[in-house]
């Protein structure tokens, strides 16, 4: 077993008793010399004064945590701590981030881990390292407290959104390519002029008119009622006053919910008497933003169970039943040590990955407990199951169950005739009903709202039943495949302005229409017209890789570029190299299997296309330029 040591001259980052060091940590957001995709680079060392246990003693500590990591044999400690690097970055919530690699050199060891955000995985990386350094202490280590802070820290970022993600995953899947735009604060899927825009389940195809008019909960049911569809009888108050009477007119169990809104925050079915509606008005009257009036509807209350109908591009997808957070009695436990142990469930882990929220405690849900004569103080008998709330409220810890199977014709036309009235990718429609395999024309179904930004995972992760991959519609109803999402790519790994120029006059004479987009260090182009070049050479690629115009990109990666920043994309239909170093050559690494690559060292020509490899030599005179654009007619 290889041993890298690193002396006390060149400590880094080790403490005074610690037997390894990490350090010199760099970030790429893609392709890089180490990886293929994007990830977190570090070097690694023994401390050259202290001596680790022997590597068996971590593989068995670690195989209780992990036991398929305890289960296998690694050829150094640097091999152990990348794949536990690796382990822990999934973050028990079974990210997709899952390569690594090992580079030794003289005096260390650089690793290499699949990353998405980077905080994220450093922090992973230096709570590996202090596992690993309380087990040559024999020390005790807080594995599962630490853990939740790191599990928590990715939540909070970009990526952290249960749909965000699990559309990031699919595309990640499928091929497609995806990045998060910091400035817009938008999601990309696809290159080019095959890209779409999005945040979770709205997208730049979407009418923002429809969007817009389906949070104005009033018009959107006098719409659905103009239609023929069964919608609750209701009004619009103003007041607490106007609502008492509502109420009295309608006739109660009411449910009390402000016009513009979302998440059911502010929702509040099933209400009894005049008591309830006070306390329901209020809680409706908080949730409604400053900058709107205070606008809220009383409507009929209906019996049966909630149920959110989703369809993708005016077609149904998928249908989930939503209950209210409950607990079940055991004779010994409070209602509150109940919700306690209820939350500690890993079902519960309140994940972009995980089926349940945890259960919130709030006002609402000790209203409804005093409504049943009950306290969170109350122990509860054995068996016996307390429901939380009135309203199944997923983010407030409720539960999805799969329904999919169980609807109705009628009502799978129904919702997508609903659906296909808005210019609008996903659309959720929320109805309460007893059973969705009855025929809404003749059951007691009612439509509640439409939301034109419904999430995936109650469908995807259901906390009973069968999964749908709705992400998987979604990202079907742009692109067919993962090729259908991209633009042709050349890469080259050096270029100057001049054949860059000749390059995109070459490729114009054949596709005249065409919008080419062009980056080496000393310019950026769109056809022949020169842009602002950036310092941050990837932040040209990707303005390009945005225009949604760009038919064809071609960019110059240089060793220097390559080491600093890596690349933004992955995989090129043609690369060009004159000449290349070592590093270089990872262009050819990541091409399609009909890709063309061209290799020039001296005056030596390789080319390879779809299988085929033709050598030979230039000829006298005979420019590199000659070579490359006669090849360029095989991918375009």
């Amino acid at each position: 077993m290889v041993l890298q040591k690193s002396s006390d001259l060149v400590r880094i980052n080790a403490r005074r008793t610690d037997v390894f060091d990490i350090f010199n940590f760099k970030h790429y957001i893609g392709p890089n010399p180490y990886l293929d995709i994007g990830a977190l680079v570090f070097d690694f060392a023994l401390v050259e004064s202290r001596k680790p246990l022997p590597i068996e003693d971590y593989i068995a500590r670690i195989g209780d945590r992990y036991p398929n990591l305890g289960s296998q044999s690694y050829e150094s400690y640097a091999h152990l701590f990348a794949q536990v690097v690796s382990e822990v970055g999934k973050l028990d919530m079974d990210l997709h981030l899952n390569r690594w690699s090992v580079k030794p050199y003289p005096d260390l060891v650089r690793i290499s881990v699949q990353s998405l955000h980077e905080r994220t995985t450093r922090e992973v990386a230096y709570f590996v390292w202090d596992w690993f350094e309380a087990i040559t202490q024999d020390e005790d280590f807080t594995f599962d407290e630490q853990l939740v802070r790191l599990q928590n820290k990715f939540r909070a970022s970009v990526y952290g959104g249960p749909t965000v993600y699990a559309l990031l995953r699919t595309a990640y899947e499928k091929g497609i390519p995806a990045f998060y735009l910091w400035e817009e604060g938008l999601m990309q899927y696809g290159l080019g002029k095959k890209h779409v825009r999005g945040i979770a389940t709205t997208f730049n195809c979407d009418s923002h008119l429809d969007s817009e008019f389906t949070t104005r909960k009033d018009d959107c049911k006098a719409f659905l009622n103009t239609l023929g569809f069964p919608v609750p009888e209701g009004d619009i108050v103003f007041t607490e006053k106007e609502a008492l009477a509502a109420a009295r007119r309608i006739g109660y169990p009411v449910a009390v919910k402000p016009v513009v809104g979302h998440k059911g925050i502010g929702v509040t079915a099933d209400v009894q008497d005049s008591k309830e509606l006070a306390a329901a008005y209020n809680r409706a009257l908080a949730a409604i933003p400053e900058d709107q009036l205070t606008r809220i509807i009383v409507e009929k209350s209906i019996s049966g169970s909630d149920f959110r109908l989703l369809c993708v591009n005016g077609r149904f997808v998928a249908a989930t039943e939503r209950r209210p957070a409950s607990v079940i009695g055991d004779g010994y436990l409070t209602l509150a040590e109940l919700i306690r142990l209820e939350n500690r469930k890993p079902a519960r882990l309140d994940t972009p990955t995980s089926p349940m929220s945890k259960i919130q405690i709030d006002e609402a849900m000790e209203l409804y407990l005093e409504e049943q004569r009950l306290s969170l103080d109350s122990v509860i008998e054995k068996g016996r199951t307390v429901y939380l709330r009135k309203v199944a409220n997923l983010s407030a810890g409720g539960m999805s169950i799969d329904a999919t199977h169980t609807v109705h014709d009628d009502n799978i036309i129904l919702a997508q005739d609903i659906a296909q009235h808005f210019q609008l990718t996903c659309l959720g429609i929320d109805v309460m009903t007893k059973s969705l395999s009855e025929s809404w024309k003749s059951s007691n179904f009612a439509i509640l709202e439409i939301n034109a930004a419904p999430g995936v995972l109650m469908h995807l992760k259901p906390s009973e039943g069968e999964s749908v991959d709705v992400p998987s519609y979604i990202l079907e109803t742009f692109f067919e495949s993962g090729t259908d999402s991209r633009i042709p790519i050349i890469t080259f790994n050096k270029i100057s302005v001049e054949e860059l120029q000749a390059t995109i006059d070459h490729i114009l004479l054949q596709n005249p229409n065409w919008t080419i987009g062009a980056v080496c260090r000393d310019g950026v182009f769109v056809n022949r017209s020169k842009k602002v070049l950036s310092k941050d050479y990837n932040s040209n690629v990707q303005t390009l890789l945005r225009h949604p115009k760009l038919d064809l990109l071609i960019a110059e990666y240089a060793e220097d570029i390559l080491d600093e920043e890596g690349m933004f994309y992955r995989s090129s239909n043609m690369v060009v190299l004159d000449n290349p170093t070592e590093t270089e050559m990872m262009l050819v690494r990541d091409v399609f299997d009909g890709s063309t690559v061209v290799i020039r060292k001296g005056n030596d020509i390789s080319i390879r296309r779809k299988g085929l490899i033709e050598d030979y030599t230039l000829g006298e005179d005979e420019p590199f330029t000659r070579v490359y654009l006669k090849e360029t007619g095989a991918i375009l």
